[in-house]
């Protein structure tokens, strides 16, 4: 349950405190995204130096600045350690501007529920703050774990829309229509 009366730019779930990334956080893109076995569904993904680091940051800030949201620095609620990133960023798919839902996390903390609770938190967001996007996640069919974080963020499969992505088909998963309010 993401708790009431935070901006984009901090929210809270039951463990975990999810907050728009800083410079301070460099060195966690790094570690996170360098580590092959996070990226090994999405190895065009994977960095290998700082550089890459920051230019990851960059274009995330830019998304915050554009659009005052995007992804989140996820910690432990009330510690410092970056457990990984999750959120939406605005992108094009098949002609229509949707919210593509990311998650990347540290291997060491996978099979303990952190990606489904910050995934959950990030699409309840999504579906509360900006409901005229479709949120989607696009999933590589052999990613049995993240295809579970996706269904749990409450998510369905949408098989028609499968296709080829960058490192070959995705699997589409998105949130159901809700009426207007």
């Amino acid at each position: 349950m993401v708790r009431p009366g935070h901006n984009a730019e901090e929210l809270a779930t039951e463990r975990l405190s999810l907050r728009r990334p800083t410079p301070a956080d460099l060195d966690a893109i790094f570690a996170i995204t360098a580590n092959p076995q996070s990226t090994m569904h999405n190895p065009s993904d994977a960095i290998t130096t700082r550089r890459e680091a920051k230019e990851l940051f960059r274009r995330w800030d830019e998304q915050w600045q554009r659009y005052r949201f995007g992804y989140w620095t996820v910690r432990p609620l009330g510690q410092a350690a970056v457990l990984g990133f999750c959120g939406t960023k605005v992108m094009q798919f098949r002609a229509e501007s949707v919210l593509n839902l990311f998650y990347r996390f540290d291997p060491s903390v996978w099979g303990h529920g952190i990606a489904s609770e910050a995934a959950r938190a990030a699409v309840t967001w999504a579906g509360d703050h900006v409901p005229a996007y479709t949120t989607i996640a696009r999933v590589r069919p052999a990613n049995r774990a993240s295809q579970r974080v996706a269904l749990n963020a409450g998510l369905i499969r949408a098989e028609h829309l499968d296709g080829d992505g960058f490192d070959g088909l995705d699997w589409i998963y998105t949130s159901p229509r809700r009426p207007h309010r």
